[in-house]
C-alpha cells in the first residue's frame, strides 16, 4: 500500500512540475531568439574591427574601461552597448539588456 501511494504522489508531483516549469523554459527559448534576432539588426562594431574605425564610425565612447589581465582586455561603454578590444581588436560587442526593444514594440 506504501508504494502505491508513494507512486501516486511522485505522479502527481512530476505532473505538476512539467506542467509549471516545461511552459516557461520553451517561451524563455521564443524571446531570447527574438532579442537574438534584434541585436543582429543593431549597428554595433563587429568582431575584428580596429579601434581606431571604432571611434570613428560611433565617436568617443562614454567612458573608457582600463585595461584588464593579459592579454590586456580593454572596455568602452557606449549608451546602449559596451565593446571589448584585445589590443586593438574588437573582441566582442555586449548590447545592454535595457537597451533590447520589449517584445511587441
Amino acid at each position: 500500500m506504501t508504494r502505491k501511494v508513494l507512486a501516486l504522489v511522485l505522479i502527481i508531483f512530476s505532473a505538476i512540475v512539467y506542467q509549471a516549469v516545461v511552459p516557461a523554459v520553451l517561451s524563455a527559448d521564443v524571446l531570447l531568439i527574438e532579442e537574438v534576432r534584434q541585436a543582429e539588426n543593431m549597428d554595433v562594431p563587429p568582431n575584428g574591427m580596429a579601434r581606431a574605425d571604432v571611434r570613428a564610425r560611433y565617436g568617443d565612447p562614454e567612458k573608457v574601461n582600463a585595461a584588464v589581465g593579459d592579454p590586456p582586455i580593454t572596455r568602452w561603454d557606449y549608451g546602449s552597448w559596451s565593446v571589448y578590444f584585445e589590443y586593438d581588436l574588437v573582441l566582442f560587442t555586449v548590447i545592454h539588456k535595457d537597451a533590447m526593444p520589449k517584445s511587441g514594440d
